[in-house]
């Protein structure tokens, strides 16, 4: 008997990429929303930068990442949830302890949190509502400035 997936799950059907229409059945409404309002502000700031790629694996299933030479963040479609990782090098650390006191408490405690392996800082956070989404733009926009437009 198969289990209801909870919330938080990982898309682990590793049979395909999924396409549009499974994360939103996955993700649902809410977070979808976000997870496309994101997708649309990376396409429109980095236009051309990044070949977004879905990774798989057993245990953590599917994630689209964006990346040219070192990663810039990875969606994570969960169940009814979605998340975003983004890697912290040591220049992007100094860059956020500068702003320490200028991000959500909640931001900086998950910041405190997160482990910090040789190649860098992974953070990862939920994007439930557009201050979630913001806070993300920000830490992106700290990480590399968007592409300047002619």
């Amino acid at each position: 008997m198969e289990q209801s997936p909870q919330i938080g799950d990982r898309l682990i059907d590793l049979s395909a990429a999924p396409d549009t229409a499974r994360i939103r059945d996955w993700l649902g409404p809410e977070a979808f929303e976000q997870w496309r309002a994101l997708e649309s502000w990376i396409e429109e700031n980095y236009s051309g930068v990044f070949a977004p790629e879905w990774l798989n694996g057993k245990k953590k299933g599917w994630s689209r990442r964006y990346k040219k030479i070192k990663a810039f963040c990875t969606f994570i479609p969960e169940y009814r949830r979605f998340s975003v990782t983004i890697v912290f090098g040591g220049a992007e650390r100094e860059k956020f302890e500068e702003r320490r006191y200028t991000w959500r408490p909640l931001l900086v405690e998950r910041y405190d949190q997160a482990k910090v392996y040789p190649d860098g800082m992974f953070l990862t956070l939920p994007i439930a509502t557009a201050d979630d989404r913001q806070e993300m733009i920000d830490l992106l926009v700290m990480k590399r400035p968007p592409v300047a437009r002619a």
